[in-house]
Protein backbone atom coordinates (compact mmCIF):
# COMPACT_ATOMS: atom_id res chain seq x y z
CA UNK A 1 0.00 0.00 0.00
CA UNK A 2 1.31 3.44 -0.95
CA UNK A 3 0.91 5.75 2.04
CA UNK A 4 0.74 9.53 1.85
CA UNK A 5 2.66 11.53 4.45
CA UNK A 6 2.50 15.24 5.24
CA UNK A 7 5.64 16.85 6.68
CA UNK A 8 5.05 20.13 8.52
CA UNK A 9 8.35 21.78 9.44
CA UNK A 10 9.42 25.43 9.25
CA UNK A 11 13.14 24.66 9.05
CA UNK A 12 13.78 24.48 5.32
CA UNK A 13 16.82 22.20 5.49
CA UNK A 14 15.11 19.69 7.76
CA UNK A 15 11.86 19.85 5.79
CA UNK A 16 13.66 19.13 2.51
CA UNK A 17 15.72 16.37 4.10
CA UNK A 18 12.66 14.64 5.55
CA UNK A 19 10.80 14.95 2.26
CA UNK A 20 13.62 13.38 0.25
CA UNK A 21 14.36 10.69 2.81
CA UNK A 22 10.72 9.60 3.15
CA UNK A 23 10.22 9.70 -0.62
CA UNK A 24 13.21 7.38 -0.98
CA UNK A 25 11.41 5.00 1.41
CA UNK A 26 8.53 4.76 -1.06
CA UNK A 27 6.08 7.17 0.56
CA UNK A 28 4.16 9.89 -1.24
CA UNK A 29 5.29 13.01 0.62
CA UNK A 30 3.89 16.54 0.74
CA UNK A 31 5.39 19.33 2.81
CA UNK A 32 4.37 22.62 4.38
CA UNK A 33 6.40 25.20 6.27
CA UNK A 34 3.65 26.75 8.38
CA UNK A 35 0.31 25.90 9.97
CA UNK A 36 -2.17 27.52 7.61
CA UNK A 37 -0.67 25.86 4.53
CA UNK A 38 -0.46 22.55 6.40
CA UNK A 39 -4.18 22.52 7.18
CA UNK A 40 -5.09 23.43 3.60
CA UNK A 41 -2.93 20.56 2.32
CA UNK A 42 -4.38 18.22 4.90
CA UNK A 43 -7.96 18.90 3.83
CA UNK A 44 -6.99 18.53 0.17
CA UNK A 45 -5.03 15.26 0.28
CA UNK A 46 -6.12 13.49 3.52
CA UNK A 47 -2.68 12.02 4.36
CA UNK A 48 -2.32 8.81 6.32
CA UNK A 49 0.26 10.26 8.69
CA UNK A 50 1.50 13.74 9.60
CA UNK A 51 5.04 14.46 10.81
CA UNK A 52 4.49 17.69 12.73
CA UNK A 53 6.83 20.26 14.25
CA UNK A 54 5.27 22.22 17.12
CA UNK A 55 7.18 25.49 16.68
CA UNK A 56 5.38 26.79 13.60
CA UNK A 57 4.62 30.31 12.38
CA UNK A 58 1.05 31.62 11.76
CA UNK A 59 -0.64 28.75 13.61
CA UNK A 60 1.04 26.77 16.38
CA UNK A 61 1.78 23.11 15.95
CA UNK A 62 -0.48 22.39 18.92
CA UNK A 63 -3.42 24.05 17.15
CA UNK A 64 -2.62 22.21 13.92
CA UNK A 65 -2.60 18.90 15.78
CA UNK A 66 -5.96 19.57 17.44
CA UNK A 67 -7.55 20.59 14.14
CA UNK A 68 -6.22 17.52 12.32
CA UNK A 69 -7.63 15.25 15.02
CA UNK A 70 -10.95 17.09 14.90
CA UNK A 71 -11.19 16.65 11.14
CA UNK A 72 -9.88 13.08 11.04
CA UNK A 73 -9.41 11.29 14.38
CA UNK A 74 -7.87 8.24 12.70
CA UNK A 75 -5.05 10.16 11.00
CA UNK A 76 -1.76 9.44 12.74
CA UNK A 77 0.21 12.43 14.03
CA UNK A 78 3.88 12.03 14.94
CA UNK A 79 5.30 15.12 16.62
CA UNK A 80 8.92 16.20 16.18
CA UNK A 81 10.01 18.91 18.58
CA UNK A 82 12.92 20.28 20.56
CA UNK A 83 10.70 20.30 23.68
CA UNK A 84 11.51 17.14 25.58
CA UNK A 85 10.44 17.49 29.20
CA UNK A 86 7.90 15.11 30.72
CA UNK A 87 5.37 17.96 30.83
CA UNK A 88 5.92 18.64 27.12
CA UNK A 89 5.40 14.97 26.27
CA UNK A 90 2.22 14.75 28.35
CA UNK A 91 0.81 17.95 26.88
CA UNK A 92 1.53 16.83 23.33
CA UNK A 93 -0.12 13.44 23.77
CA UNK A 94 -3.13 15.04 25.43
CA UNK A 95 -3.55 17.19 22.32
CA UNK A 96 -4.22 13.98 20.43
CA UNK A 97 -0.78 13.24 18.99
CA UNK A 98 -0.15 9.52 18.47
CA UNK A 99 3.63 9.57 18.94
CA UNK A 100 6.41 11.94 19.97
CA UNK A 101 10.11 12.29 19.13
CA UNK A 102 12.52 14.88 20.47
CA UNK A 103 15.02 16.63 18.22
CA UNK A 104 17.70 15.69 17.37
CA UNK A 105 16.43 12.24 16.40
CA UNK A 106 17.80 9.06 14.89
CA UNK A 107 16.53 8.51 11.34
CA UNK A 108 16.21 4.75 11.81
CA UNK A 109 14.05 5.24 14.89
CA UNK A 110 11.86 7.77 13.09
CA UNK A 111 11.32 5.36 10.20
CA UNK A 112 10.53 2.53 12.58
CA UNK A 113 7.94 4.60 14.41
CA UNK A 114 6.34 5.74 11.15
CA UNK A 115 6.10 2.14 9.96
CA UNK A 116 4.58 1.06 13.27
CA UNK A 117 1.94 3.78 13.08
CA UNK A 118 1.07 2.90 9.50
CA UNK A 119 0.77 -0.79 10.37
CA UNK A 120 -1.80 0.24 12.93
CA UNK A 121 -3.82 1.94 10.19
CA UNK A 122 -3.80 -1.11 7.93
CA UNK A 123 -4.87 -3.42 10.75
CA UNK A 124 -7.63 -1.19 12.13
CA UNK A 125 -10.79 -3.20 12.62
CA UNK A 126 -14.05 -2.01 11.11
CA UNK A 127 -15.97 -3.67 13.94
CA UNK A 128 -15.14 -2.72 17.52
CA UNK A 129 -16.62 -4.99 20.17
CA UNK A 130 -17.07 -4.86 23.94
CA UNK A 131 -19.33 -7.46 25.59
CA UNK A 132 -22.45 -7.45 23.35
CA UNK A 133 -21.81 -3.92 22.06
CA UNK A 134 -20.69 -3.62 18.43
CA UNK A 135 -19.45 -0.36 16.89
CA UNK A 136 -19.33 -0.54 13.10
CA UNK A 137 -16.94 2.23 12.10
CA UNK A 138 -17.63 1.76 8.40
CA UNK A 139 -21.41 1.91 8.57
CA UNK A 140 -21.33 4.32 11.56
CA UNK A 141 -23.75 2.04 13.39
CA UNK A 142 -23.96 0.88 17.00
CA UNK A 143 -25.78 -2.17 18.31
CA UNK A 144 -26.03 -3.77 21.72
CA UNK A 145 -27.43 -7.26 21.56
CA UNK A 146 -30.30 -7.09 19.06
CA UNK A 147 -30.93 -3.39 19.64
CA UNK A 148 -29.74 -0.69 17.22
CA UNK A 149 -28.71 2.42 19.18
CA UNK A 150 -29.14 5.80 17.55
CA UNK A 151 -26.28 8.21 18.36
CA UNK A 152 -25.49 11.72 17.26
CA UNK A 153 -22.22 12.15 15.29
CA UNK A 154 -20.53 13.57 18.38
CA UNK A 155 -21.76 10.72 20.58
CA UNK A 156 -20.53 8.21 18.00
CA UNK A 157 -17.03 9.77 17.91
CA UNK A 158 -16.92 9.71 21.70
CA UNK A 159 -17.99 6.07 21.92
CA UNK A 160 -15.61 5.03 19.13
CA UNK A 161 -12.71 6.70 20.93
CA UNK A 162 -13.59 5.00 24.22
CA UNK A 163 -14.07 1.54 22.70
CA UNK A 164 -10.89 1.87 20.61
CA UNK A 165 -9.03 2.36 23.89
CA UNK A 166 -10.77 -0.46 25.76
CA UNK A 167 -9.17 -1.08 29.15
CA UNK A 168 -7.33 2.26 29.13
CA UNK A 169 -8.22 5.16 31.41
CA UNK A 170 -8.87 8.30 29.35
CA UNK A 171 -8.72 11.65 31.12
CA UNK A 172 -11.29 14.33 30.41
CA UNK A 173 -8.59 16.45 28.77
CA UNK A 174 -7.62 13.57 26.49
CA UNK A 175 -11.24 13.01 25.48
CA UNK A 176 -11.83 16.72 24.98
CA UNK A 177 -8.76 17.08 22.78
CA UNK A 178 -9.58 14.03 20.64
CA UNK A 179 -13.36 14.31 20.26
CA UNK A 180 -13.85 18.06 20.46
CA UNK A 181 -11.68 20.80 19.03
CA UNK A 182 -10.84 22.00 22.51
CA UNK A 183 -10.62 25.72 23.07
CA UNK A 184 -10.76 28.01 26.13
CA UNK A 185 -14.55 28.33 25.94
CA UNK A 186 -15.09 24.55 26.05
CA UNK A 187 -14.87 23.14 29.57
CA UNK A 188 -14.04 19.58 30.56
CA UNK A 189 -17.47 19.21 32.17
CA UNK A 190 -18.94 18.88 28.67
CA UNK A 191 -17.30 15.42 28.65
CA UNK A 192 -19.32 14.46 31.74
CA UNK A 193 -22.51 15.70 30.11
CA UNK A 194 -21.98 13.61 26.98
CA UNK A 195 -20.91 10.58 28.98
CA UNK A 196 -24.26 10.89 30.72
CA UNK A 197 -26.00 10.85 27.33
CA UNK A 198 -24.04 7.76 26.29
CA UNK A 199 -24.74 5.89 29.50
CA UNK A 200 -28.49 6.36 29.05
CA UNK A 201 -28.29 4.95 25.54
CA UNK A 202 -25.64 2.24 26.02
CA UNK A 203 -25.91 0.97 29.61
CA UNK A 204 -29.50 1.71 30.69
CA UNK A 205 -31.28 -1.58 31.37
CA UNK A 206 -28.16 -3.67 30.70
CA UNK A 207 -27.12 -6.37 33.16
CA UNK A 208 -23.51 -5.24 33.06
CA UNK A 209 -22.32 -1.69 32.31
CA UNK A 210 -19.66 -0.98 29.71
CA UNK A 211 -18.90 2.67 30.47
CA UNK A 212 -17.08 3.26 33.76
CA UNK A 213 -16.00 6.34 35.69
CA UNK A 214 -12.52 6.32 37.22
CA UNK A 215 -12.71 8.73 40.12
CA UNK A 216 -10.19 11.53 39.92
CA UNK A 217 -9.05 10.55 36.43
CA UNK A 218 -11.74 10.15 33.78
CA UNK A 219 -13.48 7.28 32.00
CA UNK A 220 -12.82 3.86 30.55
CA UNK A 221 -14.56 1.00 28.75
CA UNK A 222 -14.25 -2.49 30.25
CA UNK A 223 -15.42 -5.95 29.20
Amino acid sequence: MNYTLLVVEDNQDLREYLTLMLTDQGYTVLAAEEGTAALKLFEKVSPDLVVLDLGLPTISGESVCKEIKRLSPKTQVLVLTARDTLADVTTTLNLGADDYMAKPFEVDELLARIKARLRGISSTEKLLKVQDLVVDTQKVEVTRGDKVIALTPLEFRLLEYLVSNKGRVLTRDMILSRVWSSSPEIETRVVDVYMGYLRKKIDKGAAQPILHSVRGFGYMVKD
